[in-house]
């Protein structure tokens, strides 16, 4: 037993050494980062086949009780045996691939076993068919991502082994020598194939790690990136400002060149190849124009793919994005390479997730742009209420996130781009449906909730029919804001929450939203929604803004009632007739 342990920890070495190698291989690595379909399943099997041949190969020979630790058996006596690690690559098949890898490897080194020969070889083949089978359902039970997976892999592969050595002792005959066989490898393989398994479990999770890593530092790069462009970006797509923002991109990269154009011309190129990709001019590769067209984004490999008129250019690889506005094309960024292989598929994410933040960052530089021009002057002011730093604070928290929770921080910036979205179509639009009022202010609630987790409760109470009645923009998310930054500022008995409802009552139309907050005081809250009221707490504009729009839509039947009670709490209550809003006839059959 003491002489056999050695050898089996080199055999187990060389798979070690091999599933290490194996780990460096682009293909490895991508299987196991994403879902297996069937095309994956059937590589895990073959991989994971093949290692348990391996062990099979690179097995010590045992006969009558003596050691050989020649390499390669082709064929065994009717007295011979092999100890190997088998076990441990069928059973980390099953654990990453679930029943159908485990049981596919599991057939495949079994039958590759039996083929050798010895009196153990059924009860050999019968238990690494059994540990396919095994191993493969408490992979679907526990994840291989999970804290302790190591510790369970282990556990798991050592029982497979003891199941082993009891099949042995049930199967193989004459029951003498299979008593002695399981008296010399029982621990060495019990001890080995636990060993085998914890450093293979660890070596998926490093890879598994690594990648969690690249796409936090990813996520990071690609905000740092947008918050430093944000001020260029949000002048629009002019020379000066792509100029600015293009050499920030080319700083933060491993770009070689970055150009950014409109639909007509290059306004910004930085990087190689200055001397013909110069701004002003017209576009000088046919890729740009395919990108225009067809608003996908687009990867070139070699400097045929990229078209570039001029001869000679130094620009091998290129990946060009659309900007869009409103889903439609307004230009492209593109990040060029003087090699191919400079062009990482991490490149190419950081890319596509810095397209999507530009495009955002265009749009709110056109919906500052429209606002300018809007001659509707409450919604000037009550875009204004969009205060900058509220989109900082956001970048900010999310910018913590990535080191923390990169899946939260992912679920948050797309909060974000909806938030904002919600505020470009509003400005745009005189009615929009209350589902998509509804979802603006969750957005808006997301944002802040990540910053101060757990520090109130917003309750949604809202008639499902009423989901597509149409409501003014910017009506109930100036309420909650307002809910939230002023009603809290006093601790409180309770936990401060906020309820949002919606109802039809008495021929009415209700949007009410109520806090538990500190309450407003009655001589400014007489004045709240009737004027702009100057206080140390804001200006009442969004409030005032509301109530005007709504008397302007719906005239003098429509109500903004505020009704408030120091360290009570404040109720704001919005009524329209549903005849204003559905005309007389549907009205009168919602209410029947």
């Amino acid at each position: 037993m003491a002489a056999l342990l050695p050898i089996m920890l080199e055999r187990a070495g060389i798979l070690v050494i091999a599933a290490f190698l194996l780990s460096r291989l682009k293909t490895f690595r991508q299987i196991i980062h994403q879902e297996y379909g069937r095309k994956e399943k059937l590589v895990l099997i073959l991989i994971f086949g093949i290692f348990g041949m391996i062990s099979n190969y690179t097995g010590i020979v045992i006969e009558h009780g003596k050691i050989s630790e020649a390499f390669g058996h082709s064929h065994l006596s009717v007295e011979s045996a092999i100890a190997n690690t088998r076990i441990m690559g069928v059973g980390i098949a099953g654990l990453m691939g679930g029943p159908v890898v485990g049981i596919g490897a599991g057939v495949f080194a079994g039958i590759h076993r039996l083929t050798l020969g010895g009196y153990t070889n059924i009860a050999c083949s019968l238990s690494t068919i059994i540990a396919g089978i095994f191993m493969g359902l408490l992979g679907k039970r526990y994840n291989v991502r999970g804290k302790y997976a190591a510790l369970q892999a282990v556990c798991a592969g050592m029982l497979m082994e003891m199941l082993q050595m009891a099949i042995i002792l049930s199967v193989a005959k004459p029951y003498e020598d299979a008593l002695e066989l399981v008296r010399l490898i029982a621990v060495p393989m019990i001890t080995i194939n636990g060993f085998g398994t914890f450093v293979f479990i660890l070596i998926i999770q490093t890879i598994l790690l690594e990648e969690e890593r690249t796409r936090a530092w990813q996520t990071h790069r690609a905000l740092q990136i947008a918050q430093e462009t944000l001020a260029h970006f949000r002048k629009g797509l002019n020379t000066e400002s792509c100029k600015k923002a293009a050499e920030i991109i080319l700083k933060r990269t491993s770009a070689d060149a970055v150009a950014i154009t409109d639909r007509e011309k290059v306004l910004a190129h930085v990087g190689a190849a200055s001397d013909h990709h110069i701004p002003l001019q017209s576009m000088s590769t046919k890729l740009t124009e395919k990108v225009l067209e067809q608003g996908k984004i687009m990867v070139a490999t070699s400097n045929r793919e990229i078209q570039c008129t001029h001869e000679g250019c130094p620009l091998q690889a290129a990946i060009v994005l659309p900007l869009l506005v409103r889903e439609q094309v307004v230009g492209t960024l593109k990040l060029y390479f003087k090699t191919a292989g400079q062009l990482s598929s991490v490149e190419q994410e950081l890319a596509e997730g810095l397209s999507k933040l530009f495009s955002n960052q265009l749009e709110l530089a056109e919906a500052e742009l429209q606002r300018k021009l809007l001659k509707d002057a409450e919604i000037k002011a009550l875009q204004a209420q969009v205060h900058p730093h509220f989109f900082f604070n956001a970048i900010n928290t999310i910018t913590c996130l990535v080191r923390t929770d990169t899946d939260k921080a992912r679920a948050l910036l797309i909060q974000l781009a909806a938030f904002f979205r919600s505020n470009l179509q509003g400005s745009r639009k005189m009615l929009i449906p209350l589902e998509k009022e509804l979802e603006h202010v969750k957005a808006y609630l997301a944002i802040e909730q990540a910053r101060f987790p757990g520090r109130y409760d917003v309750v949604f109470d809202i008639d499902p029919f009423l989901k597509t009645a149409m409501v003014p923009p910017f009506t109930l998310q100036p309420l909650v804001e307002n809910a939230i930054h002023h009603a809290f500022s006093r601790p409180g008995a309770q936990k401060p929450s906020v309820a949002i409802r919606a109802f039809v009552k008495n021929g009415n139309f209700y949007m009410v939203t109520e806090d538990n907050g500190k309450g407003i005081p009655e001589e400014l809250a007489r004045s709240l929604g009737n004027v702009a009221v100057d206080s140390s707490d804001g200006t009442g504009t969004a409030l005032w803004n509301i109530k005007k729009r709504m008397e302007e839509i719906y005239g003098r039947g429509a109500m903004f009632h505020i009704e408030s009670r120091e360290n009570a709490g404040t109720k704001v209550t919005i009524s329209i007739p549903l005849d204003e809003m559905w005309g007389e006839e549907y009205a009168k059959s919602i209410c029947s």
